[in-house]
């Protein structure tokens, strides 16, 4: 009667201990949807329509990886279609529309370009490390190994103090930071619509001489290629695809110019 007790009680562990495992995986599940519902995906696009259907498959991927998580769907959008500024490309002039829109009832803008792939459960175990009631401005972080002219030669000194994100590994910005943005662009409205260089500018806009954050770099955004045995730890990667485009233009049929003046011909 001791045996049949024993092998009875063990019996009814083991049928109850599956129902628990299933019970802390929807749990699981479901806080993960929650903070997902929590990021505004921006995707970096063009109205081209090569470049708008391969934002539109991605926008669609990261909808059907958040069905599997619950039924309250991020929000994603394409730049392009944001036709309510001029140069919206260069994302600050929406800073003021995101704090309005998204200010209140989300955590982070994420934003990425077409060809960036996203694992959006890392995704949010990865921003999930980040006090989302902070200022902070995570992505891949580049750098200058010499001063180039291309940033105006900013931090000629020393070039590799200052970080600034690859677009193609997907960046954050955190609501608060965010608010903080739109409310200095409302008071001092952009100076100059010129870019050349927008990853950098807009690193150099937020750090604000000192004043704003610096970028943090986070290892998980990554640019190997999606295939890449480097990849297991990443939350994003790059598909780096080239289209076909036909058979290539004979050097004959180049023209070269360089901009410039009378006094730089020379050495120019």
């Amino acid at each position: 009667a001791f045996a049949v007790s024993v092998v009875s009680e063990g019996a009814e562990d083991e049928t109850e201990l599956p129902v628990l495992q299933k019970s802390d995986k929807s749990r699981t599940i479901s806080k993960i949807g929650r903070e997902l519902k929590g990021i505004v995906f921006v995707i970096q696009s063009q109205s081209n329509s090569f470049h708008s259907k391969r934002a539109e498959d991605l926008k669609r991927d990261i909808l059907k990886q958040a069905v599997d998580l619950g039924k309250e769907l991020p929000t994603v959008l394409l730049i392009h279609q944001i036709d309510r500024h001029e140069g919206a490309w260069t994302i600050l002039p929406l800073m003021r529309d995101f704090s309005v829109t998204y200010g209140r009832n989300s955590s982070w803008i994420f934003f990425c370009e077409e060809d960036t792939r996203i694992q959006v459960v890392k995704l949010v175990e990865t921003l999930r490390r980040f006090d989302k009631s902070k200022e902070w401005f995570l992505g891949k972080a580049l750098y200058d190994e010499e001063s180039t002219i291309i940033h105006h030669y900013a931090f000629a000194e020393n070039p590799t103090v200052f970080k600034f994100p690859d677009f193609a590994a997907g960046w954050a910005l955190s609501i608060p930071l965010v608010n903080k943005l739109a409310k200095k662009l409302k008071s001092e409205p952009l100076k100059s619509d010129f870019t050349i260089d927008l990853k950098h500018e807009i690193a150099l806009y937020i750090w604000q001489k000192g004043e704003g954050p610096h970028l943090t770099p986070v290892p998980e955004f990554c640019t190997d290629d999606v295939n890449s045995y480097k990849v297991d730890h990443c939350a994003t990667t790059f598909s780096n695809f080239l289209p076909l485009c036909g058979e290539p233009v004979n050097k004959e049929d180049v023209f070269v110019a360089v901009k410039t003046c009378r006094k730089f011909h020379g050495d120019r």
